[in-house]
């Protein structure tokens, strides 16, 4: 049985969370899943605005799913909440990949 199996047993019995949604995005993602990853990442940044993993994972699941539009409105909205957390390893990670479609605009 995969783990979204599992996660997903816990989100129809009540147990939704921020966590258990991020949980769910990530294993989602880690089985290339992306479309199905979208919903689990957002509801966690809806749930938890701080949540800056959840950020800068969705971000990167929007970039699989070829929506750079996305990817870059959900770097620049998580990037000054890993700021103001001190998350400098999200915070170096989201500034890459903005930096990153910066350069593919030009």
């Amino acid at each position: 049985m995969a783990i979204t199996d599992n996660l997903e047993k816990m989100l129809a019995a009540g147990r939704d969370s921020a966590m258990l949604r991020f949980g769910l995005g990530s294993a989602y993602f880690n089985q290339q899943q992306y479309a199905e990853a979208t919903p689990h990442l957002q509801a966690c940044i809806d749930q938890d605005p701080a949540y800056t993993a959840a950020y800068k994972l969705l971000g990167k699941n929007h970039l699989k799913l070829d929506n750079k539009a996305a990817a870059k409105k959900t770097f620049t909205l998580g990037l000054p909440i890993a700021q103001d957390q001190g998350d400098k390893q999200a915070e170096r990670e989201m500034l890459s990949f903005l930096k990153k479609l910066e350069r593919q605009q030009d």
